[in-house]
């Protein structure tokens, strides 16, 4: 699918705001709201929008811990943990990465005693090394076109 600059000021819209109308994505890029649609329909296919979701605070819902955890995952290790990493609450992103570790965990916590039992369920699949989130500094940035 080709991306044009309609498109783009319409995913941008939606970045904005997932749920933003269609008529006032229609009145913000200049075309009708059965035009976005067809445009947001096409984009949904051709899997340029992968679903819609929303971002909840931790902090607010009582977690008191954020964490970045690394694992360097031991020999034949790997492919059983990126099954497992699946079934953890804690876990809100996994990312598997190029580098001496193999994979990055975004985790949210209650306090440091979870945060001692979650890597205590990690170290079965490798070297664990973590780093506590202290704040964000680029929260759900856009997705803008290539130049």
């Amino acid at each position: 699918m080709i991306m044009d600059d309609l498109n783009w000021k319409i995913l941008k819209c939606l970045q904005q705001n997932a749920r933003m109308s269609n008529a006032e994505i229609g009145r913000r890029v200049g075309v009708s709201s059965p035009a976005v649609s067809e445009r947001i329909k096409k984009m949904e296919d051709a899997e340029i929008i992968e679903g819609y979701t929303t971002f909840i605070s931790p902090f607010e819902v009582g977690y008191q811990l954020k964490a970045l955890i690394t694992l360097h995952a031991f020999m034949g290790m790997l492919k059983p943990f990126l099954e497992k990493v699946k079934t953890y609450d804690e876990v809100v992103n996994c990312y598997r990465i190029t580098g001496y570790e193999n994979i990055v965990i975004e985790v949210v916590l209650k306090n440091q005693k979870h945060l001692e039992n979650f890597i205590d369920q990690l170290i079965i699949y490798g070297e664990t090394k973590t780093q506590i989130v202290l704040s964000h500094v680029v929260k759900h940035s856009e997705v803008k076109p290539l130049k």
